[in-house]
């Protein structure tokens, strides 16, 4: 009895924890380059499993796009020193970010910089 109870407590454990191993792929980035942005930060939503930073960058034209950086969750920003003060609305930064392969305006944040700061690796 107890070695079914053991298996089936085995089996449950795999089932909860292979989707959250899975679900990490970078794969729909292009992780061979780094896009460079700068521009102002519209929303900061510092949660799990991973941070979003919504940047308005205004393009060559002269027109406003909105672009959504990942990057890895509150405990992953929190070793390296990243709070939710660290960036705020309103706040013009600089970033260097792995572009979705897609080409749609959603990068992986690899680097950011603060106004007036020093660029510091955000993944």
């Amino acid at each position: 009895m107890q070695l079914k109870s053991l298996s089936l407590a085995a089996m449950v454990a795999y089932a909860v924890a292979f989707p959250a191993w899975a679900h990490h792929s970078h794969g729909n980035y292009q992780l061979t380059e780094y896009t460079l942005l700068e521009g102002t930060v519209k929303e900061f939503h510092m949660v799990n499993p991973h941070t979003w930073i919504y940047l308005e960058v205004t393009d060559a034209g002269g027109q406003p796009n909105l672009w959504a950086l990942e990057t890895t969750g509150i405990r992953g920003l929190t070793r390296i020193g990243v709070t939710r003060d660290t960036v705020k609305v309103g706040d013009t930064i600089s970033v260097r970010c792995h572009r979705l392969r897609d080409g749609s305006n959603g990068c992986l944040l690899g680097f950011l910089t603060p106004e007036g700061g020093v660029e510091k690796e955000w993944d």
